[in-house]
């Protein structure tokens, strides 16, 4: 015999599959170009609303099922080409962003923002990067790359910021916890994916990373049973 928590269930099975009934994604009564600019309008109005990147799947959710979200991002950046934002990619999905020659005029106008980069101190900003470059990373491994300690606070702080989570255990002695970038880090810094961190080879040659400590340098476990 079903219990309650079926029947909550099975009532909620019917529920989504009212709604989605009663909203018409296809719009197969409207004339093509009527039905495409619904469409733009409603993929437009869920990236505006959202904030965090809109990915494919959500969008999806809109429009028809036969219609091609890139040609829809397409024609929207098209329409504001002459407006002071843009829809960017970023982080697997799409975001309104401000453009970069109008940095200058928000900050001199000191109207809050939604911006969603947290303020970081130099030294954190180095320690995120790093990680962005060689995760799934230990503490012990950032600090050798920094020649100095890397400390629980400074990753608490990135942890705390949503720019990093807890990867997979190290296979080093002490099993010590590693650290890898989140979605949020890639947004919040305006990147696709970790290929558009800037080139590696320009920072070492500046001396502000060096991969070679990573790579060469055994680990040690003394230090690195923290706890998430």
């Amino acid at each position: 015999m079903a219990g309650p928590s079926a029947t909550r269930t099975h009532r909620g099975s019917k529920l989504r599959s009212e709604d989605e009934i009663l909203y018409d994604r296809e719009l197969e009564d409207m004339p093509p170009e009527l039905r495409w600019r619904e469409w733009m309008l409603r993929v437009e109005a869920v990236i505006f609303a959202s904030v965090e990147p809109v990915a494919r799947e959500t969008l999806a959710r809109v429009v028809g099922k036969d219609c091609s979200i890139d040609l829809l991002i397409d024609d929207l950046r098209e329409e504001l080409r002459d407006r002071p934002y843009e829809l960017v990619s970023v982080a697997d999905g799409w975001q309104h962003r401000t453009r970069v020659r109008f940095a200058d005029t928000i900050r001199a106008s000191s109207a809050p923002t939604r911006s969603s980069a947290a303020a970081l101190s130099e030294f954190e900003a180095m320690v995120l990067m790093a990680v962005g470059y060689f995760q799934p990373v230990t503490r012990s491994d950032l600090s050798k790359v920094f020649g100095k300690e890397v400390s629980r606070d400074t990753i608490a702080a990135l942890r705390s910021a949503g720019f990093l989570a807890s990867g997979p255990r190290s296979p080093t002695p002490g099993a010590p916890y590693t650290y890898v970038t989140t979605k949020h880090f890639l947004s919040a810094f305006g990147m696709e994916t970790l290929r558009d961190l800037p080139d590696i080879e320009a920072l070492e040659d500046a001396g502000l990373l060096s991969r070679q400590a990573v790579q060469y340098e055994p680990l040690s476990a003394e230090g690195e049973s923290e706890e998430e």
